[in-house]
């Protein structure tokens, strides 16, 4: 199998963490998955030296012409949202979307993106504090504030920096399935998953760290257990807390509600089962802890938007490809 190419673009001023999620994902050689992982290649507008957040310096050998020539091509953000993007940078993500490139943004990235006539007439996101100055300079974009990112096939946006590794994971679980993605994730000690969107951190305070012992002892026994009735008391007692202090603990944790993390692992766990296995969707259903098919394919749409066996027959058709 051919190694998927992805680049990605260091500017001067820019900070370690915003191009350091794709180097993390895509440039690291995982060597106990079995799969030609990602080339990544880091590229820059010239060829001097930029300068990153804290004093340190970066160079690379590879320009604007590999950038575009990318399989997968990232802007992890930009300097200044409210500065007009360079000509040359627009030049090059016109080509390689016109070369069919999958284009990428992280946060600010999106205006570059826009500012490339790439995001018009599409669905884009881009950090809660930008969506409206994005929708002011772009009104052609359709800005959703809400998602952590969005999918419109050859052109994906994500929220802000953090957002990026949710991305980043959909990336690889689009191109390698949910079990390669599970694996990545375990090893940068992240969710393959996040469900939520931007609005639970929107402008609110940080809450006091909860003691969290006893919730993520029982969002571990609800993983072994997903197959069964779950609600609220169960999680509760495993917790050794009442209902009521669960459920605040709980979401001080997480960020969502016990409802929409059991959603959103059952759908999690469907995916490796519906890449691996044989079996009827109904099956599947009930496997996942669906208590019917009918909510299964419900929740598996609103989630991914596409249905499961179309989600199989995508899959098994990017396997055997």
């Amino acid at each position: 199998m051919q190694r998927r190419t992805v680049s990605v673009l260091a500017y001067d001023g820019m900070t370690a963490f915003e191009a350091g999620i794709v180097i993390e994902v895509f440039g690291l050689v995982w060597p106990d998955i079995d799969h030609p992982w990602y080339d990544l290649k880091v590229c820059t507008e010239t060829p001097d030296p930029i300068r990153v957040l804290g004093g340190a310096s970066l160079t690379t050998p590879h320009g604007l012409d590999e950038f575009a020539a990318a399989d997968t091509v990232v802007i992890p953000s930009v300097a200044n949202p409210r500065a007009e993007t360079s000509p040359a940078l627009i030049e090059a993500l016109q080509r390689a979307h016109g070369n069919g490139a999958r284009m990428v943004s992280i946060c600010s990235g999106a205006f570059a993106l826009a500012a490339a006539g790439l995001l018009d007439g599409r669905r884009a996101t881009t950090h809660w504090r930008y969506a409206d100055l994005l929708r002011e300079r772009h009104p052609q974009v359709l800005v959703d504030p809400e998602p952590l990112y969005t999918d419109e096939g050859d052109v994906l946006t994500s929220a802000g920096c953090a957002a990026g590794l949710d991305l980043a994971m959909h990336l690889v679980r689009k191109d390698y399935g949910a079990a390669v993605a599970n694996a990545v994730a375990r090893r940068l000690v992240i969710q393959p998953y996040r469900s939520g969107g931007q609005a639970q951190y929107i402008e609110s305070p940080v809450p006091p760290e909860p003691d969290d012992t006893s919730v993520a002892r029982s969002i571990g026994w609800a993983l072994e257990h997903l197959a069964e009735p779950i609600g609220v008391p169960e999680l509760a007692k495993q917790a050794g807390l009442s209902p009521r202090t669960y459920l605040r603990h709980f979401v001080k944790a997480t960020g969502t509600t016990p409802g929409k993390w059991l959603i959103a692992q059952r759908v999690q766990a469907a995916l490796t089962m519906l890449e691996t296995g044989d079996a009827p969707v109904e099956e599947i259903a009930l496997a996942a802890g669906f208590a019917t098919p009918v909510t299964f394919r419900h929740h598996f749409a609103k989630q991914l938007h596409t249905s499961p066996s179309a989600y199989r027959r995508t899959f098994r058709a990017r396997r055997n490809s």
